[in-house]
């Protein structure tokens, strides 16, 4: 599934829910060819027709464009619950962008239009959403509703984010998780995103992620990141001054004197996190901004489908 060239173009911030729908649909429309075209049935607009049933609603369009029966679904409201934590710190805006890039082409921008595509499909399945946006400081929170206006006003809140930052904003993951699990009293799915840059006190911060899923939430993780130059460390081999965005440290380096040992470490960094998440049973998901957002909706149905 890809994002339509001409979809691709559209960086103006009003069009996010445009964007998101063209996501969905385009995921939609190529699950026919897919190995996880079950999950069609997932969505509460439209389930696969099966033979004998009323002809009814079948919708035709839909029958067009993927060569599958669906029926359109009048049933009763879901119930699902899900918060969507996002971290707005300085190093989410990474990488900084040209004129000629999209605004999901860095880690905040990925995040925004991920986040929109879940929208997009909890607002289908008629189900709540809720919003919180840290970094050095709690920036946002809406609970969990489902109605129209609130859908509207999480996408305002969204879009809001995709300003680049005026100042240098830190990382304060700990205590806004801790703060963020206290506010969700009902059984909820809990989506973070974030690239993880919380310097040391890794026990403290697993602590706060495990604090997520108190009263049975259930917990995803992804962890957002720029793999070409974050992960792979890909640059030429010119002396390059490398400045943390939160810190505003500097290192003037040559890439290959350190490529190897940085991506080892990297590498060891990605498999402790995964491994530590599969053993507080949260979902661990890598993601990189120069992917599609196949995984996230993937992740998200399969997710769904064991909530219970």
């Amino acid at each position: 599934m890809k994002i339509e060239s001409q979809i691709g173009k559209i960086s103006s911030f009003q069009h996010l829910e445009l964007l998101a729908n063209q996501v969905v649909e385009g995921f939609i429309s190529g699950m026919h060819k897919s190995p996880f075209h079950g999950f069609s049935a997932e969505f509460a607009e439209h389930k696969v027709y099966n033979a004998g049933e009323s002809t009814k609603h079948i919708d035709w369009k839909l029958f067009a464009k993927t060569d599958r029966l669906y029926t359109k679904q009048f049933e009763e409201e879901t119930n699902l619950r899900c918060h969507i934590i996002i971290d707005n710190s300085s190093s989410m805006h990474y990488p900084k962008l040209n004129g000629n890039q999209d605004f999901y082409e860095n880690k905040i921008g990925f995040s925004v239009l991920a986040s929109a595509v879940l929208m997009n499909l909890l607002k289908k399945q008629r189900d709540a959403v809720g919003l919180s946006v840290f970094s050095d400081t709690y920036e946002y929170y809406a609970p969990e509703k489902g109605s129209d206006r609130h859908h509207r006003m999480v996408l305002n809140a969204l879009e809001n984010l995709l300003k680049e930052p005026v100042v240098s904003k830190t990382t304060d993951t700990i205590t806004f998780l801790h703060q963020i699990a206290e506010k969700i009293h009902r059984r909820s799915m809990i989506i973070l995103f974030t690239d993880m840059f919380q310097t040391g006190e890794e026990e403290r911060l697993l602590n706060a992620l495990q604090h997520l899923k108190y009263n049975k939430h259930k917990v995803v993780l992804f962890h957002v990141v720029d793999g070409k130059t974050e992960l792979n460390f890909d640059f030429d081999n010119a002396p390059r001054k490398f400045i943390d965005v939160e810190t505003k440290e500097e290192i003037v380096v040559f890439a290959d004197n350190v490529k190897e040992e940085y991506e080892k470490q990297a590498s060891l960094y990605f498999k402790k996190l995964a491994l530590s998440c599969a053993q507080n049973k949260i979902k661990y998901v890598p993601v990189s901004v120069r992917e599609n957002f196949e995984k996230i909706v993937l992740t998200y149905l399969v997710e769904k489908q064991n909530f219970g």
